[in-house]
């Protein structure tokens, strides 16, 4: 299996076509298997994935510092994405708070890299905005972090359509993260174009509806554990879990003409945006298991016909519950 590769932006770097998304290695659905959390890493690398994306609210900095030796060890071969923004207090766990002064720019970059234990970040994002700091003012930060040779490209992370241009205009940008799946298609009308004219890469998080898609649960408040923050999420709990559960019918029948995955088919969803919407588009499935991270990657592979996408295009019109509880954290939220 062979994975092809794009650019993040217009300047940045080479990336495998799908990345890894590593939070769940430590944080936010459960109990996490280090052992297992480490082979999936290996796993993914011999794959041809390459972009491995933490944050520093990732168990208050223990994500990166899980994976800063796979990172040390593979430091030529991988790109590092890693986000400021949030802090999350361990009295709390459900408490956000947003923070894109400068001060704090610059305080959270020396931690993630002292986490990190690498000399510069090759992907920094803005992990979510506070709008009363000016987009400029947070980005102009930023872009001084690059000139010192601390970070090498710039990110945002669930942003406007118009709080992109604005700091784009500031500096490149070379990715935007939001959440885009079969089930969360809201940036499609007016983040993706804007992306596109800027040729910025999109990078999907949360492509497999945090694993609701795939199948591997259909009711957070019953089948998942007391500390997994989806029991937490409007679209996993109680009667929009049940009506939402109904929307897969049509993934499990593609997927049974495929032999494949329901998971493989909402990936490829995924991919395909690239060419629906003629744009770089890298999704960043998580996992902690390796013959999931290979389920994924062949989903990279799978080619869905014009049909099979129609019959999957009205999913997400019919999808009950809000992304968030607190739809702050979605740029939605500001369109």
């Amino acid at each position: 299996m062979t994975m092809t590769t794009v650019k993040l932006g217009t300047d940045g770097p080479e990336v495998g076509v799908q990345g890894l998304g590593c939070m769940g290695m430590s944080f936010a659905y459960g109990p996490a298997d280090a052992d297992a959390s480490r082979a999936t890493l290996e796993r993914a690398l011999e794959l041809g994935v390459t972009l491995y994306d933490t944050a520093d609210a990732y168990g208050a900095g223990d994500n990166e510092r899980f994976l800063s030796p796979f990172f040390k060890a593979h430091r030529d071969e991988i790109v590092i994405a890693t986000k400021f923004a949030l802090t999350i207090p361990p009295d709390d766990p459900t408490r956000r708070i947003i923070r894109n002064d400068p001060p704090y720019v610059r305080e959270a970059v020396e931690a993630s890299l002292k986490r990190l234990d690498v000399e510069v970040i090759d992907l920094y994002y803005m992990h979510r905005r506070d709008v009363n700091v000016p987009i400029e003012e947070t980005v102009g930060t930023m872009a001084d972090l690059v000139r010192e040779g601390k970070v090498k490209h710039l990110g945002l992370s669930e942003v406007t359509a118009d709080e992109l241009r604005a700091a784009h205009a500031v500096h490149p940008i070379a990715a935007v993260q939001s959440e885009w799946s079969l089930f969360s298609r809201d940036i499609e009308a007016r983040v993706v174009p804007a992306a596109r004219d800027l040729g910025v890469t999109l990078v999907p998080y949360s492509p497999l509806g945090r694993g609701f898609l795939t199948g591997s649960f259909s009711n957070a408040d019953t089948d998942l554990t007391p500390d997994d923050f989806r029991r937490r999420q409007p679209r996993f709990t109680g009667e929009n879990a049940s009506a939402n559960a109904a929307l897969l019918a049509p993934i499990r029948a593609i997927a049974a003409a495929h032999d494949a995955t329901p998971g493989q088919v909402a990936l490829a969803w995924v991919h395909q945006q690239a060419t629906v919407r003629s744009l770089p588009v890298v999704p960043i499935p998580g996992t902690t298991k390796p013959h999931r991270v290979e389920e994924n990657v062949a989903a990279a592979q799978l080619s869905l016909s014009e049909e099979e996408m129609g019959q999957l295009d009205g999913i997400a019109a019919k999808v009950a519950g809000d992304r968030y509880a607190d739809m702050r954290f979605a740029s939605a939220g500001r369109e």
